[in-house]
């Protein structure tokens, strides 16, 4: 105990020291005294006694008294009546006025009359029946008496300086007036007291003196040898240092930044997009028929500025209105429905990235290796897995002999990097043919979860392009992997803006910063 005394004694700051020393010579001393005594500014002693006190050395309290005395609004209540006292005046001489007469007939304003109203009704003073203020008996009764708060107010009238306690017959009168604003003002006073402790006490027996100590050293100190007769504070290498929360990436932003490293190092180009779209790119280059329901409102935001969008130049218009009708030359029998330009034209928030893809294929030469990171949009409720709003990742591969092998190798590359084992099962989906979805395992939930969809282009979404060699294209919710990789559970908290979450978020775990 002795050696962590002195320990302790060595690495005490000077002011503690003096803080300490002054409650040696008298324990009951204040703040305000021993920084008179010892030469120091409160701020300086109070930050002493809270360094003692964080070492258990000394205790410290606090108090605080509360001064109530009346405000400007308050004496005014307390010389001419509260508003509900003055209307109740006029009701003890007419026992009854109309709701649009108050304000004139108490000679109050509107919105006293108004705070009067519900004062009168809690007091149960008056009643009200159809626009008609009626005295109660009960009102009646305190026409020549007093209430409560009324006595508070006379108390704090006499008592200008403003008073600290109330007596037990007042309390329910200050309780009242506390739950009305602008009457009562409020002055608070704090002060402290220390305490010594058992580890204080133990310092001051073991003893030391009071010196002044070197933190740093100067050039001049150190060019005239001052510094080998200078005495030095130890330092504790072990102590606790404080918290710093460095700036760092939002985790969304670091799923993003890996995937768009993960296709850069694969050979992929990246294209955006943009956020308002026709609905030709958004639906209508997929193959998606103009009744399909993801285009209702329910799915789909649509927009009235601008509310139409053009058309691209070409015979791409006309391929894919006669492979929409018919099937053109692709093999199929199409939807066998009048195709409508009109429809095509209308301007959406996108809802996939996919059409960034067709788009691409349309304005590129094969080969194509390109991908997209981007914001999608749908008429979602809120809730714990939905978004009206989110992103998705999409990746387009384009070129001769290309095939469905080579779309689940490209998926394996892919999701090995992210840093999963990954299997495939059939899926369907409108605009790819053949189909997968693919699962990912996670270990600490022994189990496999789907996560992205990918698929070879039908030749109805190709053939309108231009486009006659096979495509592959593959995408994922990065909100989705943000919570399984963040083992989030709703999708909201990615968006909340929770600061402790965020700043205890760990960030390193599979991720490069």
């Amino acid at each position: 105990m002795s050696e962590d005394i002195k320990k302790t004694i060595r690495e005490l700051h000077i002011y503690e020291k003096k803080l300490l020393k002054e409650l040696e010579a008298n324990p009951e001393a204040t703040p305000e005294q021993i920084a008179q005594n010892a030469g120091m500014d409160i701020k300086s002693v109070m930050s002493a006694a809270g360094s003692l006190a964080s070492k258990d050395i000394i205790e410290v309290d606090k108090e605080v008294e509360k001064t109530y005395s009346l405000t400007e609004d308050g004496l005014k209540y307390a010389e001419e009546g509260l508003p509900e006292r003055r209307i109740l005046d006029v009701l003890a001489e007419k026992h009854q006025i109309h709701m649009k007469d108050l304000s004139s007939e108490a000679g109050i304003d509107k919105k006293e009359a108004n705070i009067a109203i519900g004062w009168l009704r809690r007091k149960n003073w008056a009643q009200i029946d159809k626009g008609i203020v009626n005295i109660t008996d009960f009102g009646k009764d305190f026409a020549s008496k007093l209430d409560v708060d009324e006595k508070v107010l006379e108390y704090l009238k006499a008592n200008a300086d403003g008073v600290k306690l109330f007596t037990d017959d007042l309390m329910d009168g200050f309780k009242k007036l506390t739950g009305r604003k602008n009457i009562l003002e409020v002055k608070k006073e704090t002060s402290h007291s220390f305490k010594l402790l058992p580890k204080g006490e133990a310092i001051l027996k073991e003893g030391f003196t009071i010196q002044e100590q070197a933190t740093q050293l100067t050039h001049q100190q150190l060019k005239d040898g001052e510094w080998k007769s200078l005495q030095y504070r130890p330092y504790d290498i072990n102590a606790e240092a404080p918290v710093i929360f460095a700036g760092k990436k939002h985790p969304l932003r670091v799923i993003i930044d890996e995937i768009r490293e993960i296709f850069l190092n694969m050979g992929f180009s990246e294209d955006n997009g943009e956020f308002v779209e026709s609905a030709f790119w958004n639906f209508d280059s997929l193959f998606q028929p103009q009744d399909h329901a993801a285009r209702e409102m329910q799915d789909t935001f649509y927009l009235k500025n601008p509310l139409i969008c053009d058309l691209p130049d070409g015979d791409i218009v006309k391929l894919t209105a006669e492979t929409h009708e018919t099937g053109a030359d692709t093999g199929s029998i199409g939807w066998q429905y009048d195709w409508s330009e009109d429809i095509a034209r209308q301007s959406v928030l996108r809802t996939h990235t996919t059409g960034i893809s067709t788009k691409h294929l349309f304005e590129h030469e094969p080969p194509i290796k390109m991908f997209s990171v981007g914001r999608v949009f749908r008429r979602e409720t809120f809730d714990y897995k939905h978004l009206p709003e989110f992103h998705q990742v999409e990746g387009l591969v384009c070129d001769k002999g290309i095939s469905y092998q080579n779309l689940l190798g490209t998926l394996k590359e892919f999701y090995k990097k992210l840093g999963f084992e990954v299997r495939f099962r059939p899926a369907y989906f409108p605009y790819t043919y053949l189909s997968t979805e693919t699962e990912i395992y996670l270990e600490e939930k022994e189990s496999w979860i789907e996560l992205g969809g990918a698929g070879m282009f039908r030749p109805e979404v190709l053939k309108p392009l231009g486009i006659n060699q096979p495509a592959l294209a593959f995408g994922l919710g990065i909100e989705r992997l943000a919570m399984i990789r963040y083992d989030v559970s709703d999708i909201r908290m990615l968006y909340k803006s929770d600061i402790k979450w965020l700043r205890e978020l760990k960030l390193d775990d599979g991720v490069k910063l």
